[in-house]
């Protein structure tokens, strides 16, 4: 049985399998398979969503299902029922599920004790709908494979968007740049995880700042401070809220550390002149983003959007052939 559980564990070719079939599913909305016809899966959230909530249920429905939402705190697993045992009840009684929690450890306790396909949709440690989403995207848009371009990430490089990102260049070739303070920085354990090697270059730049960079799986990763020179000649700028849910209590210190590394005009312009700017949202403009910059890349962020749901169906589709 497969489930989705982290970019960490797909494979290559099973990650360019759900990216291959995406494109049938953006195009054929109502004329694609309903593969999900007679089942019932659900959705058991602990955090708050938009994005994900909206664009999975549509597309289990889409794909002929039924769809329960639970919040995890109008179960018993808010009253402390553990994990395996609510895994053992919904197992026999649903198809599938899609799970949004805090610890990464809950959805594959899951998946491991329901026997039934498993969705990680969002936790602390992995965001893999998102990354598979965005990277669909690049390429949508510009008709090209993302292997051998240079994507780089703007913001909290410690938490789960960039993670999953660490664990796509490892699997598809790119290079990934990390522009935040060393704070920020992903760790040594995620990263050795990952497959990096040791630092192949360590530079101390005249303004003070560090960057060590370093092969990861087949591709390259940049630890880098400058935020400047993490957006030269990049193909893709990407940001995500400074204050992940959950680190709502670091708020001030977080604002205070982030506050040079935002995506502006300036930024832009220092990458390719057709580089995309893309956010997994919700944003903040003033912060991460400037209004002006997010609003002159809307049409490429909303259509990451809603590629959610086009790619969602893709890896439900994976997950049943």
């Amino acid at each position: 049985m497969k489930h989705l559980l982290s970019l960490e564990t797909l494979s290559p070719s099973d990650l360019r399998a759900i990216l291959d079939r995406v494109p049938a599913f953006k195009r054929g909305r109502s004329t694609h398979p309903r593969p999900l016809a007679g089942q019932t899966w659900a959705l058991i959230f602990s955090k708050s969503s938009t994005r994900t909530r909206v664009s999975l249920e549509v597309g289990i429905r889409e794909l002929g299902g039924d769809v329960l939402f639970l919040n995890a705190n109008d179960i018993q697993l808010g009253r402390g029922e553990p994990i395996e045992d609510t895994a053992r009840v919904l197992g026999r009684m649903l198809h599938g599920a899609v799970i949004r929690t805090y610890a990464q450890r809950d959805v594959e306790d899951f998946a491991r004790h329901s026997g039934i396909p498993t969705i990680n949709a969002l936790t602390d440690d992995e965001h893999p709908c998102q990354i598979l989403t965005d990277i669909f995207t690049f390429e949508e848009k510009r008709g090209t494979p993302i292997a051998g371009k240079v994507v780089t990430f703007v913001g909290d490089a410690a938490c789960n968007v960039p993670a999953s990102w660490i664990f796509a260049t490892a699997k598809l070739g790119f290079e990934l740049r990390l522009a935040a303070p060393r704070a920020y920085w992903p760790s040594p354990g995620l990263l050795r995880r990952a497959g990096a090697g040791e630092a192949a270059d360590w530079t101390r730049h005249g303004t003070g700042s560090v960057t060590e960079r370093m092969t990861i799986g087949n591709g390259m990763l940049e630890l880098i401070e400058d935020v400047r020179l993490a957006a030269r000649k990049a193909d893709l700028l990407y940001t995500d809220v400074w204050v992940s849910m959950g680190k709502e209590a670091e708020k001030a210190q977080r604002l205070a550390d982030l506050a040079g590394y935002q995506i502006n005009a300036e930024l832009v312009a220092l990458a390719k002149p057709d580089a995309l700017v893309m956010h997994c949202l919700p944003a903040y403009r003033g912060l991460e983003i400037d209004a002006a910059t997010l609003e002159a890349h809307a049409d490429t962020i909303f259509t990451e959007a809603e590629n959610r749901l086009h790619t969602q169906k893709a890896v439900i589709d994976w997950l049943l052939a």
